[in-house]
């Protein structure tokens, strides 16, 4: 439990860091994780915020997820939704020696998403918001543990 606090806090530092500057990528990478999800944190109109361990869900891990990134500015992720598939839309894109963050919100500013994963323990924090205008948003926020994928075809 304090290792994702720890996650939660260090995504806060860098997320208030890319205020300013919505891109910032330091680092050339090409990794493949495969993500066990661990849990999940709903609110929404029947949920305030309640958390569900991923056996009590009917919903899998993630058997691929890719992140590539190139100094200065291009960061693709794939494997995780298909809104953050489409790297024009990502606004907020950061890549360091320590954590790799995303988000991306749609035209309306009624969706979006967002996601930071730590590269040392492979925490993954997955956080999707919808109806952002509406008094009754919904957030629905995944923990996966995540684990370089070496496989060699």
């Amino acid at each position: 439990m304090i290792k994702y606090f720890f996650t939660i806090l260090i995504s806060f530092l860098f997320f208030n860091q890319t205020l300013a500057k919505d891109v910032n990528i330091n680092e050339n990478i090409d990794l493949e994780f495969v993500c066990d999800l661990e849990k999940k944190i709903i609110k929404n109109s029947e949920y305030n915020y309640q958390t569900f361990l991923a056996k009590d869900l009917n919903e899998k891990g993630i058997d691929s997820f890719k992140i590539l990134s190139k100094k200065p500015e291009i960061l693709l992720i794939q494997g995780l939704s298909s809104f953050l598939s489409d790297s024009k839309k990502l606004n907020v894109k950061v890549v360091n020696k320590d954590v790799v963050l995303f988000k991306s919100i749609d035209k309306e500013k009624n969706y979006s998403e967002s996601g930071i994963i730590t590269r040392k323990t492979g925490e993954l924090i997955h956080e999707i918001t919808k109806n952002i205008k509406s008094e009754n948003s919904e957030k629905y926020i995944s923990i996966y543990s995540c684990n370089k994928d070496d496989k060699k075809v």
